[in-house]
């Protein structure tokens, strides 16, 4: 391990399970893992607790996508195209940039550029730049997608996957979404969301993005979460027992410990000029 700026505010980890890996930490201890891979966000410690949820079955081989923490899913949501499911990105090396200290926080970058092998699947030049960015209390992910492309524009969906550690899905509860349209993906149904939503079972749903935070609270903590209005979408999903079970990189009853709360664009694609830029950020505080 090697201070990449001052002392206690942020430093290199080699790896974590074989993968290669950035690890920002604060002077106030909070912390947050990386993993090359996806640039996926592995681990967010803030307050002495972890934040987000890792599926301890995942098969660290550097073959299929990490399961749990922060996946970024670019250039496809889920299945709604020709590419693989939720994309690429997440499953291809980064780049990671310097980590930078700013005053009581810390932030890395780290880069997908378009190369033979995004080429030989999807005909389109890019650059996508993560940021990782920290303060106490605070976890915020910043997604920009450049097109540089000299002629087309580029049209892509994704998100900022995010899964939420809970102590008992039971017992959490999320609010901010109340009123939001909302498509039910397990029934095939459309509405309006209640005020508070609760799990018990499968969860699948699509809302319109609310410009008010949303709220996660699992009984011992609460979370808020924003998002900028360049994501037209939030997600929120738990497999739910019978689904979880049937997940090779889901323990049986991983989904009691979880809650993906995304900030997503799933129907309509987001378009970019060429030579132009897109940019769009989820931030996570914690409130207790």
């Amino acid at each position: 391990m090697a201070d990449a700026t001052a002392a206690g505010s942020a430093a290199f980890v080699d790896s974590y399970q074989g993968l290669a890996c950035q690890r920002l930490t604060l002077p106030c201890g909070d912390t947050v893992l990386v993993a090359l891979q996806g640039a996926h966000v592995l681990s967010w410690v803030s307050q002495g607790r972890e934040r987000l949820y890792l599926s301890p079955a995942n098969a660290w081989d550097g073959s299929s996508a990490i399961r749990g923490g922060v996946p970024v899913c670019f250039p496809q949501f889920n299945q709604r195209g020709t590419l693989p499911k939720h994309g690429f990105a997440r499953n291809m090396a980064w780049t990671a940039g310097e980590a930078v200290a700013n005053g009581d926080g810390a932030h890395i970058d780290l880069t997908l550029t378009s190369n033979p092998d995004t080429l030989a699947i999807w005909q389109q030049a890019f650059v996508v730049v993560l940021r990782v960015a920290m303060t106490p209390g605070q976890l915020t992910l910043t997604l920009t997608v450049h097109n540089t492309e000299v002629k087309n524009d580029l049209h892509f969906t994704g998100a900022l996957h995010t899964y939420f550690a809970v102590d008992d899905i039971d017992l959490t509860e999320l609010r901010g979404l109340g009123g939001r349209p909302e498509w039910d993906a397990v029934a095939d149904v459309h509405g309006l969301a209640d005020a508070a939503l609760y799990f018990d079972g499968e969860f699948d749903r699509v809302y319109d993005a609310s410009a008010n935070p949303l709220h996660v609270q699992d009984g011992t903590s609460t979370l808020h979460i924003e998002q900028s209005p360049s994501w037209a979408n939030t997600v929120v999903w738990n497999p739910g027992e019978g689904k979880c079970a049937a997940l090779a990189d889901m323990p049986a009853h991983g989904f009691a410990r979880m809650l993906c709360v995304e900030a997503a664009q799933v129907f309509e694609p987001i378009s970019i000029p060429a030579g132009g830029q897109w940019v769009g950020w989820q931030r996570l505080q914690v409130v207790a």
